[in-house]
């Protein structure tokens, strides 16, 4: 019999998502919609229906990164959302092997992401200013089992230098970036691709002039939204809730 610490229920009528952490030494998980039997839930296989008393209906899923991520991730910041996660891995064509350079770790959303990619060979190297932050992005990747392919350092880069080079890709997601651009291009290889995030427009305004004080082209800037849409046939159209902006994300490669 399969122990489930951790996974997810969904609604098999409206989709909606309950996670579930660490309770299953309960009798029973209480919804809003009836109780469900924890021995029910431990008895069940991923992806199979479980009922609560009153007779509904829930799926249980494993809990993979996206989910994690959006339902279980242990948060004190504004997280990277995985619509710009993704985007920004892709775009930075991240890869196992990969070495990369990450600047603010905040929760770990994104390090999590990117360390899933380059891992088992490649590394993240992350420096952090605040260590609170940093002991939760650490949990965070511990309980994601991705903690081997991450080195968080305590550093301030306005005042610090960094102490690796020859980066395959960097990102950077701090209040003011252009302080530190050049030292980060400076850690990177030549042509390789730099990502930022800024929440406004001034911001974005003073990055670009950095970046081509540092010699960088092919810039970029970029907004992702994402759209989610009503899955029951016969009424079809956009959810009524949408996450509309996060950030704004530039990028460049590094010339010479």
């Amino acid at each position: 019999m399969e122990k489930k610490n951790r996974f997810i229920l969904v609604d098999c009528i409206n989709n909606r998502r309950i996670y579930i952490e660490g309770r299953n030494n309960e009798d029973f998980l209480s919804t809003n919609k009836g109780n469900i039997s924890f021995e029910d839930i431990r008895k069940a296989e991923w992806g199979s229906v479980v009922k609560t008393h009153l007779g509904h209906a829930y799926r249980i899923i494993e809990v993979d990164l996206h989910d994690f991520t959006m339902f279980g991730l242990k948060r004190e910041t504004q997280i990277i959302y995985p619509k710009d996660s993704s985007y920004i891995c892709s775009y930075l064509s991240l890869k196992n092997g990969d070495k990369v350079f990450e600047c603010g770790c905040g929760s770990g959303a994104l390090t999590m992401a990117m360390a899933n990619i380059v891992a088992p060979k490649g590394k993240i190297f992350c420096y952090e200013r605040k260590k609170r932050f940093i002991e939760l992005a650490e949990k965070n990747l511990q309980f994601s089992n991705l903690i081997d392919f991450v080195t968080i350092k305590e550093k301030n880069l306005e005042e610090e230098d960094i102490d690796e080079n020859d980066f395959d890709a960097a990102f950077v997601d701090v209040k003011e970036p252009w302080l530190i651009l050049r030292k980060v291009s400076e850690a990177m290889k030549n042509g390789k691709k730099m990502g930022i995030l800024v929440p406004t427009v001034n911001q974005i305004i003073e990055v670009l002039n950095e970046l081509k004080k540092i010699k960088h082209f092919d810039i970029q800037v970029k907004e992702i939204f994402t759209r989610e849409f009503k899955t029951i046939p016969d009424r079809v159209r956009p959810d009524d809730r949408m996450v509309a902006h996060t950030g704004f994300l530039i990028f460049s490669r590094k010339g010479v």
